[in-house]
């Protein structure tokens, strides 16, 4: 689920999806926002298939997880400088 499988394609599993998404934020967005940008780039690219907005949302809490993304002033960011307090 979380890396690609025989099951789960390249394309689509979370840590790529998660990938697609940190490029979608360049600039901030609502997570509908976010979602509709990565729909279109998936399409622009060719992707094989399209994924569900669920399948989104847990690439989402993946990327929460590592640090990667927060949300402030309602909008999804990404985040430049992960660092690990001790």
């Amino acid at each position: 689920m979380l890396l690609p499988s025989k099951s789960i394609a390249a394309d689509q599993a979370l840590i790529a999806v998660g990938a697609q998404i940190l490029v979608q934020l360049e600039s901030p967005g609502s997570v509908s926002a976010v979602w509709q940008r990565l729909a279109n780039w998936r399409s622009d690219e060719k992707m094989p298939s399209a994924i569900p907005f669920w399948w989104f949302a847990l690439s989402l809490d993946v990327l929460f997880a590592a640090g990667a993304v927060v949300i402030q002033d309602g909008e999804l960011r990404r985040v430049q400088n992960v660092s690990h307090a001790e």
